[in-house]
């Protein structure tokens, strides 16, 4: 029974330091959303902002690269959380595409000082946005990988390995021009005709390797006909008409 008690109170401590460690890192997001886009913030800005003692912040952080880097991996997940559940098989593929690039972009202007601070990694590597690519890269292979099966496309060994980094070259390329653009003084073109443009860009270049490979796909036809009107075709090496 003092075991099952020891435990209860360390869960319970657990679950606090969570709790307060979460509500330190939503106090940093505030901060960094109030002020401009690259400006410095500070310990006390945020222990501020979290009703807390600075002495409390470092109790949960063991130093100040600590506590930045996990400011910008919570502004990972916060980006993530958004553009996962984007990246699926719902919709033409034209409304697919629209539908990740648009929700990337719209969060860059919406959330410019969270951008910017997620662009760097304070240790000198890789910030979150790039890790942010592998995640969602992951998610656009799985899907790659899927439609590859379901249209019964014939690929050779190196074909099926160049689908991993197809899928990061894609991502990694979206994103590499949202940061551009979001860093100029005057973003030209607009949020929408951006998002317009590099959806288009990325449909060519999966359109060029799907006729490639025999396939005349209909980016305006829904995902789900395009795998059914492709079960229906017997001849393989044909293209079909979707």
């Amino acid at each position: 029974m003092a075991s099952a008690r020891v435990d209860g109170r360390q869960a319970r401590w657990d679950r606090h330091n969570q709790q307060r460690r979460q509500q330190i890192l939503d106090a940093a997001i505030a901060v960094v959303e109030t002020a401009e886009p690259g400006a410095e913030f500070h310990v006390q800005q945020i222990a501020d902002e979290a009703g807390l003692n600075r002495t409390v912040v470092y109790r949960h952080f063991s130093d100040r690269a600590d506590l930045d880097r996990a400011i910008q991996a919570e502004i990972l997940v916060q980006l993530t959380a958004l553009l996962v559940p984007q990246v699926s098989l719902d919709g033409t593929v034209n409304e697919i595409i629209h539908r990740i690039i648009s929700t990337y972009v719209d969060w860059a202007v919406e959330h410019p000082a969270l951008h910017r601070l997620a662009e760097h990694d304070s240790t000198g590597g890789p910030g979150p946005l790039q890790n942010g690519i592998h995640q969602i890269a992951g998610v656009l292979v799985e899907i790659l990988e899927t439609a590859v099966t379901m249209l019964e496309v014939q690929l050779d060994d190196g074909e099926k390995a160049a689908i991993d980094p197809l899928a990061y070259a894609l991502v990694g390329a979206v994103f590499g021009a949202v940061r551009r653009w979001a860093s100029r003084e005057e973003r030209e073109p607009s949020a929408a005709q951006l998002s317009d443009i590099l959806s288009r860009s990325v449909w060519h270049l999966l359109d060029g390797h799907a006729r490639r490979l025999g396939l005349d796909l209909d980016p305006d036809r829904p995902i789900e006909e395009l795998f059914g009107l492709w079960g229906l075709v017997d001849d393989g090496p044909e293209v079909a008409q979707a």
